[in-house]
């Protein structure tokens, strides 16, 4: 098999990353989740990671709530510091008294004991004071991610259907997973650490200086040098961390593709492909994984090192001040402790460098969709509405009255998908759109949504400018059944509920009558509290289709939308569902999508729609007579493409 082209390559890292906007060569293809269109993103390598002092401060910001626990934590981490530093003051003593002359043994001896005693306690409470700081800390970090995952999963909730029509669900996924779990991380331990270093190098240098200020100068001296070098690394090890987290983000949706995607790979016999690319990918993980783990490593050993350099000056002067002016050798013993403590905190935090950088990339990548705009809020002056037989206090009823009025619109500037479009849909009527793929028959069906806001004109229900109508008021008063079926985890007959959750028992049931769906229910193991398998695994892709046309018989929408809803069932369930159609559109309006055209026959207008304009409309009579476009799709004279 041929070797990946570098264009090739350089799409896979695009794709599967967090993918632009850019729908300029979609033409009309289903965005709104309906067959997502791609499009391309620099998803890897380049530009400058975001700053990494306000994304702390973003994450400090949630654990601000436990502020009096992380106080706790903090004096549990200062008395964890203190102890270390005292213990290791009590060997001067214990030192001086075992090489003095003018003591007897047993006095040496004693004062030994004692010593160890002193040191035993000052540890156990260091010990007692550690346990206390990771047992509370371990609460407030849980308690930050549950914070940050709940933001994150209702930001997801209001963020456009735009927004998931350009990111892969694995890249969403890997920040949900991957990256929270690095944070998680980074909270648990690494705050703590950074205070006990801080409190452990003010507290080494005072008993430094206290010990022996010429020794405390020669260990300082040495503090430049190991900053610079340690910010070298770090700056490094950042940047392949963020490349990290950004391939791991594109794997994760090229995996999500392709497992959802199993029966096509077979059926077209991709299987070697899909594994080279799966190939190049995960070696691009662990290219980038090496880089990373290879400087966010060599920090510990590259300072560590360094610090034996500042050690082995420290004992070099201490010993000649030892020799020469009358410096104690207990004083040195804890001096050459100290240095070593001088440079533990350095060593500490470069240890701890995969964590940070690593959560630190993942942080960034949870506040970018935390940063996305979301939908546009409802004005002040928003109203509800509801259909005439399920009306509400708080809502202005409607009869389902649909008009488009001189409507323009494109998904990136400059390239317009639909032109001009003038479409009147009376109550109870059925508008059929039928064209090429890519005509934009979606793009108005997503506009009556306002799962996009359109350029120019207008779309009114019952006279009223849908952009003056709430979100979910409106949403909920649109029934769909889409190509491409979704079903939840859980029974049967809370799936068909899904379209109106206040629904009994009793309207389930003749809901999937309506869709003829209730005979293969009840020939189900468990009827209709039979248990699904994801996306209804366990059923047939027509028996799907059936009970995503229950759930919008069950609602009580005055509209209906139709997107090729018949177009993954045979031709005998199609019958069927036709005959249940008929019932489920009496008194709503219906917009119909349908590459069959033997579908739309009795439609109350059919609208021909090509390159975004509308060419042709009329009754399936009228668009005959005139012997046009239309008429030239139903008599075979050309094909829909």
């Amino acid at each position: 098999m041929s070797q990946i082209s570098a264009e090739r390559k350089e799409l896979l890292l695009r794709r599967y990353g967090s993918r632009t906007s850019d729908l300029a060569g979609s033409g009309g293809r289903r965005p709104g989740g309906f067959g997502r269109p791609r499009g391309p993103r620099g998803a890897i390598g380049g530009g400058k990671p975001k700053s990494a002092s306000a994304t702390i401060r973003r994450l400090l910001a949630y654990i601000g709530s436990d502020k009096y626990k992380i106080l706790l934590v903090f004096i549990c981490v200062l008395g964890g510091s203190l102890t270390t530093l005292g213990g290791s003051y009590i060997l001067r003593p214990i030192i001086n008294n075992l090489v003095a002359a003018d003591r007897t043994v047993d006095e040496k001896v004693a004062n030994l004991l004692l010593g160890i005693l002193i040191m035993a306690a000052i540890y156990f409470i260091g010990v007692l004071c550690s346990y206390l700081q990771q047992r509370i800390m371990v609460g407030v970090s849980q308690n930050a991610q549950v914070k940050i995952r709940e933001d994150l999963f209702s930001k997801i909730q209001k963020l456009p259907v735009k927004y998931h029509d350009t990111h892969t669900h694995g890249d969403i996924m890997s920040r949900f997973t991957n990256d929270l779990d690095l944070v998680g991380m980074m909270l648990n331990s690494t705050m703590t650490q950074i205070f006990s270093g801080i409190v452990t190098l003010i507290g080494t240098v005072t008993l430094m200086f206290v010990t022996n200020w010429i020794l405390a100068i020669v260990t300082i001296v040495t503090v430049p040098f190991l900053t610079y070098v340690g910010r070298l690394i770090g700056l490094r090890s950042r940047r392949y961390f963020a490349e990290q987290q950004q391939v791991l983000g594109a794997i994760n949706g090229y995996i999500e593709e392709t497992v959802s995607g199993q029966k096509v790979i077979k059926v077209f016999s991709h299987e070697e492909t899909t594994m080279k690319e799966f190939e190049f990918l995960s070696d691009e993980l662990r290219n980038r994984q090496m880089k990373a783990q290879f400087f966010g490593g060599i920090m510990g050993p590259v300072m560590g090192n360094l610090s034996q350099i500042s050690y082995a000056l420290s004992a070099t002067v201490g010993g000649i001040l030892c020799l020469t002016a009358n410096f104690d050798i207990g004083g040195l013993t804890i001096f050459t402790n100290y240095s070593r403590q001088f440079s533990r905190p350095v060593n500490e935090l470069s240890q701890q460098m995969n964590t940070i950088y690593a959560a630190l990339a993942g942080a960034e990548r949870v506040f970018e969709v935390m940063d996305e705009t979301p939908e546009a809020a409802d004005p002040a002056d928003a109203i509800g509405i509801c259909s005439e037989v399920n009306q509400m206090d708080d809502a202005r009823p409607i009869k389902g009255e649909v008009v488009l009025k001189n409507v323009t619109f494109g998904y990136v500037p400059g390239k317009t998908i639909l032109k001009n479009i003038n479409v009147t849909a009376k109550p109870g009527q059925k508008i059929a759109f039928v064209g090429s793929t890519g005509a934009g028959k979606t793009t108005i069906t997503n506009l009556i949504n306002r799962f996009y806001e359109i350029e120019e004109g207008q779309i009114l229900i019952d006279g009223i400018d849908i952009k003056k109508i709430k979100k979910d008021s409106l949403r909920s008063n649109i029934a769909m059944v889409l190509q491409d079926t979704h079903l939840f985890s859980g029974t049967v007959r809370e799936n068909i509920r899904y379209g109106r959750l206040d629904a009994r028992d009793e309207e389930v049931i003749a809901a999937a009558k309506i869709a003829c769906a209730h005979s293969f229910i009840e020939r189900l193991s468990d009827g209709y509290d039979t248990l699904l398998d994801g996306d209804g695994a366990n059923l047939s892709q027509g028996e799907r289709q059936l009970l995503n046309i229950a759930r919008a018989a069950i609602s009580k929408a005055p509209i209906l939308i139709l997107d090729e809803a018949t177009s993954s069932v045979d031709t005998r369930t199609e019958k069927y569902i036709e005959r249940g159609m008929d019932q489920l559109m009496k008194n709503r309006t219906t917009f119909v999508i349908a590459h069959r055209l033997s579908t739309v026959r009795n439609a109350d207008q059919i609208i021909v729609l090509e390159q975004g304009e509308i060419i042709e409309q009329g009754t399936h009579e009228e668009l005959l007579e005139m012997g046009g476009r239309y008429y030239q799709l139903y008599t075979g004279a050309i094909e829909l493409d």
